[in-house]
């Protein structure tokens, strides 16, 4: 189940696969306060979460504004944010979020920026 669900999150957040927003209705919405708190607590940049049903994958990202950033619109930002670090950072993580997803649990990831300093 793990496999097959870690090849859905590759087609949606790396293959730029479809993602269904009735599944976001059903499986996201209602958490994003929750999420949203949780960022402020955690003092993160953004929050993202990623789940997938029956081949069908939704995602959504809240930013610290509490914009809010849903389906391919919040993989389109994560991208944005990432840059050049979205595809190695994506695959490092889906093998976790699928391993959650499989058990029943939404992928949820806090994230902080790392800012770079210059030492004088």
């Amino acid at each position: 189940m793990t496999e097959r669900i870690e090849k859905e999150l590759r087609k949606a957040l790396i293959q730029n696969g479809e993602m269904t927003a009735a599944l976001f209705d059903y499986e996201l919405a209602e958490h994003i306060d929750y999420w949203y708190e949780g960022l402020k607590s955690d003092r993160n940049e953004f929050v993202f979460a990623v789940t997938e049903n029956e081949g069908h994958t939704a995602m959504v990202l809240i930013t610290k504004e509490k914009i809010i950033y849903v389906n391919e619109m919040a993989r389109k930002k994560l991208a944005k944010l990432w840059g050049e670090k979205y595809q190695s950072n994506i695959k490092i993580l889906i093998p976790g979020m699928a391993y959650q997803l499989a058990h029943n649990i939404i992928a949820v990831n806090g994230v902080t920026l790392a800012t770079s300093w210059k030492s004088s």
